[in-house]
């Protein structure tokens, strides 16, 4: 029996609840699929992007080289931060309700009896649309782990590994060696793997080594060193780049930058891009809700992390960039994330609480959270039933002049609710 639906709203709604588990990892289901819609994607380029953190913004550097070069560039990530088109982008731009509509209903006339995932549905539209758009090079963001994940059942020309860090424990395994195993497992035989990790798991490059992949560590097959003048040096063994230091903030986004570099000049013999695009893809590369910064007498930063590592990359932006004042901090952690490990490295940079409930079956109250964050936040902080109401009461806090900036982390949903809110300024300027 198919499933049709007017609008793309009633389409994810029915998506949502149609397959008995949210989160199943298996690539049976959504290969049969593909091989029955039959897609035109052989000889198309594909980067893969698996990675702990980093991988959107690995993503959006390749993203904006390729497109600077004049290729029509496919791009899929997710999770997305206010509307689900943004996960399927076309030459940068998210792809329209009518074009989703239409590809669920191509997948749901091909699937017959095989029952789909929520991400597994929103994958197989992403290669559809990009195989009716005739796109020339494919940029595919891993959604979980990368061994099973839907993505991988498309082979990478070049996959990216953009760091390896404890988060989806209870999906990818309790030690970094456990996840990297999966992670890797996107990388393919004879062919570029690029490892930004510092420290990679030992299994990483088992792994690699094993089906004879060809590694590209960071730091040693591949550097990026910075000048103080605005620019940074990309290089390996043969090739250099001087390149303008990018606009999204962070000693990560320079490695990820690199990466994605990396990637685009191991294509260039099927994809060849001259230097003026990789200057310009480098410089003009943006992301929402990446250390993304509004507002001016009093600033607002809005930070989608929702794991250890990448509370540790927000503090050290903060410490990088830092406020004329006091700092309060908006946040909301799903049930299952370990909130301590997120606010240890945030603690000494925050000088007041607020606490949001996250809907959902993933989500938690504020009070819980706050149990949960008792042994190590001050016992003055405040629950919040909405982000929004966190929000408004940070902001009211920070109404006087010794305060200066307001800090919204800990999930995309805490910053996909502070952006609905209407209290954030409009001016970004990362």
């Amino acid at each position: 029996m198919s499933a049709r639906f007017s609008c793309l709203s009633d389409w994810l709604a029915w998506q949502e609840t149609a397959h008995p588990v949210k989160i199943d990892l298996s690539l049976g289901r959504v290969r049969e699929v593909l091989g029955r819609l039959a897609l035109p994607l052989a000889g198309v380029p594909v980067i893969t992007v698996a990675g702990t953190n980093g991988k959107g913004s690995t993503v959006a550097f390749a993203e904006h080289i390729l497109r600077h070069a004049g290729y029509c560039t496919g791009a899929y990530t997710s999770p997305h931060l206010l509307r689900y088109n943004e996960r399927v982008r076309i030459d940068g731009l998210p792809v329209d309700d009518d074009t989703l509509c239409a590809a669920f209903e191509r997948i749901d006339a091909a699937r017959g009896e095989v029952s789909l995932s929520y991400f597994e549905w929103a994958t197989l539209a992403a290669l559809t649309i990009f195989a009716g758009r005739n796109c020339q090079v494919l940029l595919l963001e891993v959604g979980l782990g990368g061994r099973l994940d839907a993505v991988n059942i498309v082979d990478a020309d070049v996959a990216i590994i953009s760091s390896v860090d404890l988060d989806h424990q209870q999906f990818l395994g309790e030690t970094r060696e456990a996840i990297g195993a999966e992670k890797v497992a996107v990388a393919r035989a004879g062919r570029p793997l690029i490892v930004a990790d510092r420290d990679p798991p030992a299994s990483v490059l088992a792994y690699a080594t094993d089906i004879d992949a060809s590694v590209w560590r960071f730091g040693v097959d591949y550097k990026a060193s910075t000048s103080g003048d605005g620019t940074w040096c990309w290089q390996t063994a043969a090739n250099a780049l001087t390149l303008p230091v990018p606009d999204l903030p962070g000693a990560m986004q320079i490695r990820n930058a690199a990466s994605a570099v990396l990637a685009v000049h191991l294509l260039t013999q099927r994809l060849p891009v001259p230097v003026s695009a990789f200057v310009a893809g480098v410089a003009h590369a943006r992301i929402g809700g990446r250390f993304e910064r509004r507002g001016h007498r009093l600033e607002w930063v809005l930070d989608v992390a929702h794991n250890p590592e990448a509370a540790r990359n927000l503090a050290e932006n903060l410490r990088a960039y830092p406020a004329a004042g006091r700092t309060v901090a908006v946040l909301g952690v799903l049930g299952d994330k370990d909130a301590v490990g997120m606010v240890g490295p945030l603690a000494g940079l925050i000088d007041a609480w607020h606490l949001a409930a996250l809907d959902g079956p993933r989500g938690s109250t504020a009070q819980q959270l706050a149990a949960r964050l008792a042994e190590v936040l001050p016992s003055a902080v405040r629950c919040h039933r909405t982000v929004a109401a966190a929000c408004q009461a940070a902001s009211a806090e920070a109404a006087t002049d010794e305060w200066r900036r307001i800090v919204v982390f800990g999930s995309f949903q805490t910053v996909e609710q502070a952006l609905r809110s209407g209290l954030l300024p409009t001016d970004s300027y990362n």
